[in-house]
């Protein structure tokens, strides 16, 4: 487990790198994290959870946070419908519903249950339309941000085991050919 924990942390550390250098995040910003930690561990979606493989990922998205200023989001498993965890200010912010329910490893996946453990006031609310955010290892957070998405692409594929796709969102462009859009 220790080699695998060491290869999340680098992989983590120079996708937070590049996101710093490559792609502007503001302040406020959702920014939604879809994780399987089994995958990471190179293991089927759903069959082998980490809480702590959770912890270096959550470390390393705290430093993106920190530089930024985003507001975290963690999606939850398909057993708990894809529900997110966020802090209650940035559900109220955001003018979001809370919902009830805790996730725990097996019922909302360990990356979101650690998260929820960690955030000074979490909540879980079902839905949100995230500005830009990351999936580890296919968990299909395209449901979770703005309607236009533009794919990224990153120097580290994976991380640990799992493979690693990221976006952003952009305003819809309307007005056709004569529209100015800079």
């Amino acid at each position: 487990m220790t080699s695998i924990l060491k290869q999340v942390e680098k992989d983590m550390n120079s996708l937070i790198d590049a996101w710093v250098a490559d792609y502007e995040l503001q302040p406020g910003q959702l920014f939604v994290i879809g994780c399987s930690t089994s995958e990471v561990a190179g293991k089927q979606i759903g069959t082998a959870g980490s809480e702590d493989i959770a912890a270096v990922i959550y470390k390393s998205l705290t430093k993106l946070r920190e530089q930024t200023g985003i507001r975290l989001v963690f999606q939850c498993c398909e057993h708990l419908n894809r529900a997110l965890v966020m802090e209650r200010q940035t559900m109220e912010e955001n003018r979001l519903e809370a919902v009830y329910v805790i996730p725990v490893p097996e019922a909302g996946g360990s990356m979101a249950s650690f998260a929820y453990k960690q955030l000074k006031d979490p909540v879980v609310v079902e839905t949100v339309q995230a500005h830009a955010g990351i999936d580890i290892g296919e968990t299909m957070i395209g449901m979770q941000l703005k309607p236009v998405a533009v794919p990224l692409r990153f120097a580290v594929k994976q991380i640990g085991n799992a493979r690693l796709n990221g976006a952003l969102t952009r305003p819809k462009r309307i007005g056709g050919a004569r529209a100015v859009y800079a």
